[in-house]
């Protein structure tokens, strides 16, 4: 007789091990790290009013850089004959006062608006997060760069902005050309004089910042004061500056159009928005739609700006951010 084949053990799960037996680990799955950046835009993407302007920013962007590259004609071009004319297929936003093409025109101040509004803005926040982080940072410098800003703050603007140019626009307009010296003219006016609310709103984070535990823990090993601020007080104190970085762009564009529109930016034959918009106060009742496209360029690029800032400053909170 042979003997009975002996019948044969259950498979061991992952819920039960046989007697004696050491347990049998499931592997674990490595989710890959999600970036901070993603969840940023996931919370931005929530903001219909922030996409919205992104998305009308970015075609303000193309229209004045990549249209001129469609649209060929020279915005310098006069033809007499067709001076004041009204939209047409040859003039889609029909024609100024010396027959030049509007919408060529609106592309090339487009240009020179956004412009001056990158760069003044570049600078009011180089400026702002500078004094911001001195005055928040080292406490003898606090009180002295404090004072200056509320200085700057109670100064009216305007007829500041209004004697700076008349003081020195023929020297640099002798040193740099016209257009070139207007232009570094207007941008550094602009930029120190807006400046200031940057620059309180990152002495304010940096005195909170200061107290916290990473920073009392790098300064207990001796981490030096430049090394600190670039490495643990200016990552944390980027929200804000995003945020005032949209509202500069906004605020610089309309301080260059109002300077335009008084005729104290640039020249009458280099456009901008402010200036056609000065150019066509004189044709309001003839040509009234030649004040309608600048004007309406300037209030939806501002309002575009203002929205993506709006975004940005509720999806670079973390308070907000998942909600």
């Amino acid at each position: 007789m042979t003997d009975a084949p002996e019948p044969k053990q259950p498979l061991a799960t992952s819920g039960a091990t046989p007697a004696g037996a050491a347990p049998i680990l499931e592997p674990e799955i490595n989710t890959p790290h999600r970036n901070q950046w993603w969840d940023v835009w996931d919370q931005f993407k929530t903001h219909k009013g922030a996409v919205l302007g992104l998305g009308f920013f970015v075609f303000a962007l193309l229209f004045v850089y990549i249209g001129p590259f469609i649209w060929t004609i020279d915005p310098q071009f006069i033809d007499i004959r067709a001076r004041n004319s009204g939209p047409s297929l040859a003039h889609p936003l029909g024609t100024d006062q010396l027959g030049r093409d509007t919408l060529a025109r609106m592309m090339a101040g487009g240009q020179t608006s956004i412009a001056v509004g990158l760069t003044a803005m570049a600078l009011s926040l180089v400026l702002g997060t500078l004094i911001g982080v001195v005055a928040g940072y080292f406490r003898r410098m606090d009180g002295i760069l404090m004072r200056m800003t509320d200085l700057f703050l109670a100064m009216p603007l305007l007829p500041l902005l209004l004697v700076i140019i008349m003081l020195f626009r023929d020297q640099l307009r002798a040193a740099f050309g016209p257009e070139g010296g207007i232009f570094i003219l207007i941008v550094f006016v602009i930029g120190i004089t807006s400046w200031m609310q940057t620059a309180r709103v990152v002495r304010g984070d940096v005195l909170a910042l200061k107290e916290r535990e990473f920073v009392m823990a790098a300064r207990s090993i001796g981490t030096p004061s430049r090394l600190m601020i670039l490495r643990h007080i200016l990552p944390n104190v980027m929200s804000p500056i995003m945020v005032s970085a949209t509202l500069g762009i906004a605020n610089a564009i309309i301080t260059e159009s109002a300077l335009s529109f008084l005729g104290l930016g640039f020249p009458s034959d280099f456009p901008t928005w402010g200036r056609l918009l000065f150019d066509a106060t004189d044709w309001l009742q003839q040509n009234p739609e030649r004040v309608i496209w600048p004007g309406l360029a300037i209030s939806l690029t501002v309002l575009s700006v203002n929205y993506i800032g709006d975004g940005l400053r509720d999806a670079l909170d973390p308070r907000i951010r998942g909600r």
